[in-house]
């Protein structure tokens, strides 16, 4: 976990929070609404200001409520805010398993190397005109997310449009941020596109229990939302084609493609350094016998790749170097440095510089290793930990030699193995194919390098990978089998042909995710049946008086489309459906439908890039926060229009 530093704007927030819990305490009718709004103050603030990780505050909230059994006489309480049998009852929800079942699912058709012969199409029918690829992209990866996460569709389409830019020449900056806003504005077309979605027909059952019968929503079908959605997406679209040209940056990662041959002029051309690979031999009497490689690297800013100490003992790859392996006399050492800085080297220590390579020229050769980009995705275990901690030349068998974040990149000599991994960082590196393939398959990782020598995964089982996925929804929309039962039978599916193992299929879900959701859901429980959402609700309703149906509905998605900014859209929907629920039927408006209002703009997440999606293409495309500042602002007020006047044309 991510340690995180306790800033004295947090303990400000803290005291004002506090401050806000007990006037709440004092003005509210119930004490069991003042413990409940005092859990939501305590849930809102670590959630914006990320005392701790989302999943672990999400956790704590939960197990407080739990908790509430046990102290509810000394908090004057009769019963918990919860009871204890229904504390855990998040982890069996349908939403959860739906969630499950999904990222099982998209991890199956990433396995078949589907996604290589989508690029190959798109370039097909799309040419290399940005005004013909932008739609063809975003309308793809926005159909591919209607069905699975948007972020892990972002993830499996990254290395599309990599190939698509290295091919076509068009810059990856771009091309990656409409495709990924048309990633989240996917979520919105079918009930299965995001979490928030998923989770609105248990949210509504919820609200059903405290609602008399006359009152009872109806939850909504799979594709209920597409018409939102696909407005939604065909504004998107046609927002980037139109106004592309003004809001859309050129970085000067855009000289090149992402691609690894030339992969030295790549370097160069990306990221303005002056690298090359050179060879090394250490004579006995070298003053650099003895020392490790620890010792060297960065005060003198190279990079050792390779090594041959003695006859046979061959290092490069995972296993091979790290940062304790010695040197010895004789060794032979592949390095990546500057000219400047191999010549300063050379002469320090008395080594022999070779002309060219000779003892790793098959090893080191472009069809089997060379330099490529990495990226760290939201959710990776490496987050909060340097390359130091985890060993990872050793570990990986990839060696780090440059780190872009937030527009800025830091190389050798930086202090770059030291510094803590983030969400977005780009990881330049130097690797072996072989290597670089087994990291495809790790999701603590997304390589953007696609054209390198390597073979797709199981491409074979291409078919039965759209066999199950089609299962699934064909069940999902023909049948009255309940979303988890049937999502979770394509996924089982896909295991039992073998497009994916079990310890695959494990590894695909992301469980920061579940236990998120299945952790909030409790506090969804104890909002609505405490009452706290019905007064918040009449409050509300005191306080913007007798205005238009519609305008209320626009301060709600306006209200969820901050709370999705500061903190997850998980988060955000749990908390503010009841409310939207309680205010629609203080106006005599229809609950449901400013429920699916919540759930909907919670996708509203442009402005900055605090959204998982935005997190992952940042780095790639060198983008800045002004970047999504500038793009975001105009999707995010689009959005909204095009949202609420869908909704009253069609509901």
């Amino acid at each position: 976990m991510q340690h995180k530093v306790l800033t004295a704007k947090n303990i400000i927030a803290a005291l004002i929070f506090s401050a806000l819990a007990i006037v709440a305490g004092a003005v509210v009718p119930s004490i069991e609404i003042a413990w409940v709004t005092a859990l939501l103050l305590l849930t809102i603030y670590l959630f914006a200001f990320e005392i701790v990780d989302v999943d672990v505050a999400a956790v704590t909230i939960m197990v407080l409520l739990g908790l509430t059994s046990l102290a509810a006489p000394l908090m004057g309480l009769k019963q918990g805010l919860v009871s204890t049998q229904h504390l855990f009852d998040g982890f069996s929800s349908n939403a959860v398993i739906s969630i499950i079942a999904v990222m099982i699912i998209g991890a199956g058709l990433d396995r078949t190397g589907i996604m290589s012969k989508v690029a190959a199409f798109i370039l097909k029918i799309g040419g290399t005109t940005e005004k013909r690829i932008i739609p063809i992209i975003s309308t793809t990866v926005a159909f591919i997310s209607s069905f699975m996460q948007n972020v892990g569709a972002t993830a499996l389409f990254l290395p599309v449009v990599s190939r698509i830019s290295a091919r076509s020449g068009l810059p990856m900056s771009r091309l990656l941020m409409p495709m990924g806003f048309c990633a989240i504005l996917g979520g919105t077309v079918t009930l299965v596109g995001s979490s928030p979605l998923i989770l609105l027909n248990d949210l509504i059952l919820t609200s059903n229990k405290a609602l008399p019968a006359d009152q009872q929503m109806a939850t909504w079908s799979l594709f209920s939302v597409t018409p939102v959605g696909v407005a939604l997406v065909a504004s998107g679209v046609l927002y980037f084609v139109l106004a592309g040209r003004f809001v859309l940056p050129v970085s000067k990662r855009d000289d090149t493609g992402v691609t690894a041959t030339n992969t030295m002029a790549y370097f160069h051309d990306v990221y303005g350094i002056d690298y090359d690979l050179y060879e090394v031999v250490v004579p006995p009497e070298s003053s650099l016998v003895g020392h490790m490689l620890d010792d060297v690297e960065h005060q003198e800013k190279i990079r050792v790749i390779a090594a041959l100490r003695g006859s046979d003992d061959l290092r490069i790859g995972p296993g091979g170097l790290a940062r304790d392996v010695g040197i010895e006399a004789n060794s032979v050492l592949g390095i990546l440095a500057t000219r400047e800085a191999i010549e300063h080297f050379v002469a320090k220590y008395g080594l022999q510089l070779r002309d060219q390579l000779e003892t790793f020229s098959e090893a080191l050769s472009s069809s089997k290793a060379g330099i490529a980009e990495v990226v760290i995705p939201p959710g990776s275990q490496l987050i909060g930990k340097s390359a130091r901690d985890v060993w990872m030349r050793k570990t990986y068998g990839i060696a780090m030699v440059a780190l872009h974040r937030g527009g800025e990149t830091f190389r050798e000599g930086d202090g770059i193995r030291d510094m803590p991994l983030r969400a977005g960082d780009t990881l330049v590196v130097h690797t072996t194919w072989d290597a670089l393939a087994r990291l495809e398959k790790d999701k603590n990782f997304v390589v953007v390098t696609t054209e390198y020598p390597h073979e797709e995964l199981r491409p074979h089982k291409v078919g039965w990978a759209a066999f199950f996925f089609a299962v699934a929804l064909s069940m999902v929309l023909f049948t009255d089998l309940r979303l988890s039962a049937a999502l979770l039978t394509g996924a089982i599916g896909m295991v039992l042909s073998g497009v994916l193992t079990m310890e695959e299929a494990y590894e695909a879900v992301s469980w920061k995710t579940v236990f998120l959701l299945a952790s909030l859901i409790p506090l969804g429980l104890a909002v609505e049946t405490s009452g706290t959402a019905a007064w918040i609700a009449e409050q509300t309703l005191i306080l913007l008086g007798d205005v238009p149906t519609w305008l209320l509905q626009l301060a709600i998605a306006a209200l969820s489309t901050f709370f999705t900014l500061v903190m997850s859209n998980v988060g955000a929907t749990v908390l503010l459906v009841p409310l939207a629920v309680n205010i629609a039927i203080g106006a005599e408006a229809n609950p449901a439908v400013f429920a699916l209002t919540v759930a909907i703009a919670t996708s509203n997440s442009f402005l900055i890039p605090t959204h998982q999606v935005n997190a992952l293409i940042m780095g790639p495309g060198g983008y800045r926060v002004a970047d999504f500042m500038r793009a975001g602002g105009i999707m995010t007020v689009l959005f909204l229009v095009v949202m609420l006047a869908v909704m009253n044309l069609v509901y």
